[in-house]
Protein backbone atom coordinates (compact mmCIF):
# COMPACT_ATOMS: atom_id res chain seq x y z
CA UNK A 1 0.00 0.00 0.00
CA UNK A 2 1.39 3.41 -0.69
CA UNK A 3 2.08 5.80 2.48
CA UNK A 4 -0.87 7.80 2.82
CA UNK A 5 -3.50 6.18 0.57
CA UNK A 6 -6.61 4.82 1.62
CA UNK A 7 -7.82 1.05 1.30
CA UNK A 8 -11.01 0.71 0.00
CA UNK A 9 -12.59 -3.10 -0.31
CA UNK A 10 -15.95 -3.43 -3.00
CA UNK A 11 -17.75 -6.70 -1.50
CA UNK A 12 -19.55 -7.58 -4.88
CA UNK A 13 -22.65 -10.51 -3.93
CA UNK A 14 -23.57 -10.75 -7.45
CA UNK A 15 -23.99 -14.41 -9.22
CA UNK A 16 -24.37 -13.97 -12.49
CA UNK A 17 -21.27 -13.78 -14.87
CA UNK A 18 -21.76 -11.03 -16.67
CA UNK A 19 -22.97 -9.14 -13.50
CA UNK A 20 -25.30 -5.68 -13.19
CA UNK A 21 -24.12 -6.11 -9.58
CA UNK A 22 -20.65 -6.10 -10.76
CA UNK A 23 -21.00 -3.61 -13.09
CA UNK A 24 -22.52 -0.97 -10.25
CA UNK A 25 -19.52 -1.78 -8.11
CA UNK A 26 -17.38 -0.77 -10.85
CA UNK A 27 -18.84 2.47 -11.48
CA UNK A 28 -19.14 3.11 -7.57
CA UNK A 29 -15.32 2.24 -6.92
CA UNK A 30 -14.67 4.78 -9.88
CA UNK A 31 -16.38 7.22 -8.24
CA UNK A 32 -14.83 6.64 -4.97
CA UNK A 33 -11.58 6.87 -6.35
CA UNK A 34 -12.59 10.10 -7.79
CA UNK A 35 -13.98 11.29 -5.05
CA UNK A 36 -10.58 10.60 -2.65
CA UNK A 37 -8.31 12.17 -5.64
CA UNK A 38 -10.13 15.21 -5.00
CA UNK A 39 -9.22 15.15 -1.66
CA UNK A 40 -5.43 14.90 -2.65
CA UNK A 41 -6.01 11.42 -1.06
CA UNK A 42 -4.70 8.15 -3.36
CA UNK A 43 -6.96 4.68 -3.08
CA UNK A 44 -5.77 1.18 -2.90
CA UNK A 45 -8.77 -0.52 -4.16
CA UNK A 46 -9.58 -4.84 -4.16
CA UNK A 47 -12.79 -5.72 -5.77
CA UNK A 48 -13.73 -9.38 -4.05
CA UNK A 49 -16.70 -11.30 -5.97
CA UNK A 50 -17.89 -13.72 -3.98
CA UNK A 51 -19.44 -15.40 -6.46
CA UNK A 52 -15.44 -17.07 -6.60
CA UNK A 53 -15.94 -17.94 -2.98
CA UNK A 54 -18.86 -19.80 -2.78
CA UNK A 55 -17.37 -23.50 -1.85
CA UNK A 56 -14.89 -22.17 0.61
CA UNK A 57 -17.50 -20.02 2.13
CA UNK A 58 -19.98 -22.65 2.80
CA UNK A 59 -17.40 -24.93 4.46
CA UNK A 60 -16.57 -21.99 6.53
CA UNK A 61 -20.13 -22.14 8.14
CA UNK A 62 -20.48 -26.01 8.09
CA UNK A 63 -16.95 -25.64 9.94
CA UNK A 64 -16.88 -23.03 11.97
CA UNK A 65 -14.25 -21.00 10.56
CA UNK A 66 -13.01 -19.67 7.37
CA UNK A 67 -9.71 -20.77 5.68
CA UNK A 68 -7.78 -20.20 2.72
CA UNK A 69 -9.23 -17.83 0.11
CA UNK A 70 -12.36 -16.86 2.46
CA UNK A 71 -10.06 -16.17 5.30
CA UNK A 72 -7.75 -13.90 2.84
CA UNK A 73 -11.07 -12.00 1.75
CA UNK A 74 -12.33 -11.73 5.29
CA UNK A 75 -9.28 -10.15 6.69
CA UNK A 76 -9.04 -7.83 3.42
CA UNK A 77 -12.71 -6.65 4.64
CA UNK A 78 -12.08 -6.60 8.06
CA UNK A 79 -8.82 -4.27 7.63
CA UNK A 80 -10.01 -2.15 5.05
CA UNK A 81 -10.34 1.61 5.66
CA UNK A 82 -14.02 2.08 4.04
CA UNK A 83 -16.32 -0.67 2.62
CA UNK A 84 -18.25 -0.51 -1.18
CA UNK A 85 -21.08 -3.29 -0.78
CA UNK A 86 -23.34 -4.47 -2.96
CA UNK A 87 -25.89 -7.40 -3.33
CA UNK A 88 -28.58 -8.35 -6.29
CA UNK A 89 -31.96 -8.31 -4.54
CA UNK A 90 -33.33 -12.26 -3.63
CA UNK A 91 -36.79 -12.26 -2.20
CA UNK A 92 -36.59 -8.70 -0.73
CA UNK A 93 -33.32 -8.81 0.75
CA UNK A 94 -29.50 -9.63 -0.29
CA UNK A 95 -28.27 -12.64 -1.35
CA UNK A 96 -27.62 -15.76 0.80
CA UNK A 97 -24.17 -15.84 -0.39
CA UNK A 98 -23.39 -11.93 0.32
CA UNK A 99 -25.07 -13.05 4.32
CA UNK A 100 -23.07 -15.96 4.67
CA UNK A 101 -20.02 -14.07 3.84
CA UNK A 102 -20.92 -11.13 6.45
CA UNK A 103 -21.44 -13.07 9.26
CA UNK A 104 -17.95 -14.77 9.30
CA UNK A 105 -16.57 -11.17 9.82
CA UNK A 106 -15.49 -10.27 12.94
CA UNK A 107 -17.55 -8.08 14.19
CA UNK A 108 -15.29 -5.69 16.29
CA UNK A 109 -13.23 -5.12 13.50
CA UNK A 110 -15.73 -3.29 11.74
CA UNK A 111 -16.72 -1.12 14.18
CA UNK A 112 -16.36 2.23 12.80
CA UNK A 113 -15.54 1.42 9.20
CA UNK A 114 -17.69 3.71 6.55
CA UNK A 115 -19.65 1.65 4.29
CA UNK A 116 -21.66 2.51 0.78
CA UNK A 117 -24.49 0.14 0.42
CA UNK A 118 -25.72 -0.62 -3.27
CA UNK A 119 -28.32 -3.14 -4.43
CA UNK A 120 -29.37 -4.25 -7.66
CA UNK A 121 -33.10 -5.11 -8.75
CA UNK A 122 -35.17 -5.73 -11.96
CA UNK A 123 -37.95 -3.53 -10.57
CA UNK A 124 -37.78 0.05 -8.79
CA UNK A 125 -40.12 -1.37 -5.81
CA UNK A 126 -37.16 -3.47 -4.45
CA UNK A 127 -34.92 -0.04 -3.82
CA UNK A 128 -36.48 -0.75 -0.13
CA UNK A 129 -34.06 -3.68 0.37
CA UNK A 130 -31.54 -0.66 1.26
CA UNK A 131 -33.18 0.89 4.29
CA UNK A 132 -35.14 -2.41 5.45
CA UNK A 133 -32.49 -4.69 4.56
CA UNK A 134 -28.80 -3.73 3.89
CA UNK A 135 -28.81 -0.98 6.28
CA UNK A 136 -29.92 -2.45 9.41
CA UNK A 137 -27.10 -5.29 8.54
CA UNK A 138 -24.21 -3.18 8.52
CA UNK A 139 -25.52 -1.18 11.54
CA UNK A 140 -25.52 -4.58 13.25
CA UNK A 141 -22.24 -4.32 12.54
CA UNK A 142 -21.44 -0.93 14.27
CA UNK A 143 -20.19 0.57 10.51
CA UNK A 144 -20.85 3.96 9.60
CA UNK A 145 -23.58 3.49 6.43
CA UNK A 146 -23.36 6.45 4.37
CA UNK A 147 -26.59 8.49 4.04
CA UNK A 148 -26.61 7.77 0.37
CA UNK A 149 -27.46 3.81 -0.56
CA UNK A 150 -27.62 3.11 -4.20
CA UNK A 151 -30.15 0.88 -5.99
CA UNK A 152 -30.02 0.19 -9.80
CA UNK A 153 -33.23 -1.19 -11.58
CA UNK A 154 -33.26 -2.68 -14.93
CA UNK A 155 -33.97 0.65 -16.09
CA UNK A 156 -31.31 2.46 -14.92
CA UNK A 157 -28.62 1.15 -17.33
CA UNK A 158 -30.36 2.60 -20.29
CA UNK A 159 -28.48 5.70 -19.13
CA UNK A 160 -31.15 7.90 -19.22
CA UNK A 161 -31.11 10.51 -15.97
CA UNK A 162 -34.36 10.97 -13.86
CA UNK A 163 -35.16 14.13 -12.33
CA UNK A 164 -37.32 12.75 -9.73
CA UNK A 165 -34.46 10.50 -8.78
CA UNK A 166 -31.32 12.13 -9.29
CA UNK A 167 -30.32 9.98 -11.75
CA UNK A 168 -27.98 6.70 -11.22
CA UNK A 169 -24.72 8.78 -12.16
CA UNK A 170 -25.66 11.57 -9.53
CA UNK A 171 -26.76 9.10 -6.51
CA UNK A 172 -23.14 7.33 -7.05
CA UNK A 173 -21.85 10.33 -6.89
CA UNK A 174 -23.30 11.54 -3.95
CA UNK A 175 -22.73 8.37 -2.40
CA UNK A 176 -19.06 8.42 -2.97
CA UNK A 177 -18.69 11.57 -2.11
CA UNK A 178 -20.17 10.41 1.43
CA UNK A 179 -17.65 7.92 2.03
CA UNK A 180 -15.04 10.13 0.96
CA UNK A 181 -15.61 12.29 3.65
CA UNK A 182 -15.58 9.59 5.75
CA UNK A 183 -12.25 7.92 5.37
CA UNK A 184 -8.80 9.31 6.23
CA UNK A 185 -5.38 8.42 4.63
CA UNK A 186 -3.15 6.17 6.91
CA UNK A 187 0.44 7.78 8.01
CA UNK A 188 -0.90 12.04 6.61
CA UNK A 189 2.13 13.83 5.53
CA UNK A 190 0.07 16.59 7.78
CA UNK A 191 0.62 14.37 11.07
CA UNK A 192 -2.80 13.29 11.40
CA UNK A 193 -3.54 10.20 12.41
CA UNK A 194 -5.10 7.35 10.18
CA UNK A 195 -8.76 5.85 11.36
CA UNK A 196 -9.72 5.16 14.30
CA UNK A 197 -12.32 2.85 15.96
CA UNK A 198 -15.13 4.57 17.85
CA UNK A 199 -14.60 2.55 20.85
CA UNK A 200 -11.56 1.08 22.97
CA UNK A 201 -10.52 -2.02 21.28
CA UNK A 202 -8.27 -4.93 22.47
CA UNK A 203 -4.88 -4.67 20.58
CA UNK A 204 -4.81 -7.45 17.87
CA UNK A 205 -2.78 -9.97 18.38
CA UNK A 206 -1.67 -10.52 14.87
CA UNK A 207 -3.17 -11.98 11.96
CA UNK A 208 -1.29 -16.29 12.26
CA UNK A 209 -2.30 -15.80 16.26
CA UNK A 210 -5.79 -14.92 15.68
CA UNK A 211 -5.87 -17.45 12.91
CA UNK A 212 -4.90 -20.41 15.10
CA UNK A 213 -7.38 -18.90 17.57
CA UNK A 214 -9.93 -19.10 15.21
CA UNK A 215 -8.99 -22.63 14.23
CA UNK A 216 -8.73 -24.37 17.32
CA UNK A 217 -12.08 -22.83 18.29
CA UNK A 218 -13.79 -24.37 14.92
CA UNK A 219 -11.91 -27.41 15.53
CA UNK A 220 -13.65 -27.48 19.13
CA UNK A 221 -17.09 -26.52 18.11
CA UNK A 222 -16.79 -29.18 15.39
CA UNK A 223 -15.60 -32.03 17.51
CA UNK A 224 -18.87 -31.32 19.91
CA UNK A 225 -20.78 -31.56 17.42
CA UNK A 226 -19.78 -35.17 16.06
CA UNK A 227 -20.08 -36.20 20.26
CA UNK A 228 -18.26 -38.99 21.76
CA UNK A 229 -16.90 -41.37 19.48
Amino acid sequence: MNDGAVRVVAVNGGLSEPSSTRMLIDRMVAAVTDALGGRGVAADVEVLDLRDLAVELGRSMAVGFASGEARAALDAVESADALVVASPVFNASYSGLFKMFFDLVDVDAMAGKPVLIAATGGSPRHSMVLDHALRPLFSYLRTLVVPTGVYAASEDWAGTESADDGGLNRRIDRAATELAGLVRPRGSSRGEPGPQPLVDEPRDPGPDVRQQTIEAAGIANFARLLGPS
